[in-house]
């Protein structure tokens, strides 16, 4: 009876495990079904096959103008500066003074206009120097001091960035009777106004590398130098270079002309003009030079010291180099 039982037992176990492994087959069988990766592929790649539809509706740009309102803003290519100098230098003494001295008063201005138009490839520049100065000391009367009228114009335009081609006009004189004071010997005039006058054609290039520096080269120039006055006396015999009884005599030459206009250092401003005039058809010897400058220091906004010079050497004025200076402490005044 054991015996039955005990197979009949492991007929049930070995049944049932038949039909374990058979149904683990199966299910293997059905998930392992084939699958064409080729298909799938090109359904990855054309996803448009199983997209939804899509509708695309044309973008349309409108440009909106935008009103913009531009700065009040006005544009100037003009530079302009005055400056005007007013010095005066005083003494008075007692007629009991016993150190002795005699009363005197001088004095010396100083106008200076420029003005720059400045629009590339065009530059124009104006500028007008005037000096004058009186002193007067007691038993000697008024003598001047100082006297020049100086009018340059300049009209340019740019070849490269330092250099230009440029045609100059200059207006050269003074404004009174200039004397000669010899020894026991009654006052001689020896100029006037237009007695002698200068007025000076250029064209030539022009070498500007900064704003405080430039240098014209007058290739073609010509100057003519006027003596209307006759009558006045001259210590030379060429009478400013013109025949005498004439009043007129015209020069062909070339021209170098420098200018530097800079503050050399706080509150100390340097102004200078070097001319060189080299005339055609004559000697080395009548070549001239020409040398003017003013160092003004300032002491406030309108006070200042101003010290002017000035050097020649033109053997049609005077066999010798001429110079002059002058110092003084006064009242300036410069616009802007």
């Amino acid at each position: 009876m054991f015996k039955k039982s005990t197979w009949l037992l492991l007929g049930i176990l070995f049944s049932c495990t038949v039909s374990a492994i058979a149904q683990t087959t199966d299910t293997a069988k059905k998930d392992s079904v084939k699958i064409d990766t080729t298909l799938l592929n090109k359904y990855r790649a054309d996803p448009r096959k199983n997209a939804l539809p899509v509708r695309i509706r044309p973008v349309l740009v409108v440009p909106e103008l935008v009103p913009v309102k531009l700065p009040d803003y006005v544009v100037s290519y003009w530079h302009k500066l005055v400056i005007f100098n007013l010095n005066l230098n005083q003494a008075a003494f007692t007629n009991n003074w016993s150190g002795g001295g005699v009363n005197s008063i001088a004095i010396n201005s100083n106008f200076d206009f420029k003005a720059e138009y400045n629009k590339s490839p065009l530059d124009y520049t104006t500028e007008l120097n005037l000096l004058y100065g009186t002193s007067t000391v007691k038993g000697q009367g008024t003598r001047k001091t100082n006297d020049r009228i100086f009018f340059d114009n300049k009209i340019a335009t740019k070849l490269s960035k330092n250099w230009l081609f440029f045609g100059s006009l200059t207006f050269e004189s003074q404004f009174s009777n200039g004397y000669n004071y010899p020894d026991s010997v009654a006052p001689q005039k020896i100029s006037g106004f237009m007695a002698p006058g200068y007025l000076t054609e250029s064209v030539g290039f022009e070498y500007k590398p900064s704003k405080f520096f430039d240098l014209r080269l007058g290739t073609g120039t010509a100057r003519q130098t006027f003596v209307l006055d006759t009558t006045i006396y001259h210590n030379q015999a060429d009478n400013y270079g013109v025949t005498p009884d004439h009043t007129f005599l015209n020069q062909l030459a070339f021209q170098a002309v420098a200018t530097i206009d800079k503050d050399i250092m706080t509150n100390v401003h340097l102004n200078a003009r070097y001319a060189l005039f080299v005339p055609y058809g004559q000697s080395l010897a009548y070549v001239s030079h020409r040398i003017d400058a003013t160092l003004t220091a300032k002491v406030n906004r309108l006070i200042a010291v101003t010290m002017t010079g000035s050097f020649l050497y033109d053997k049609n004025t005077a066999p010798q180099p001429q110079a002059t200076e002058g110092l003084g402490l006064g009242v300036i005044y410069k616009f802007p």
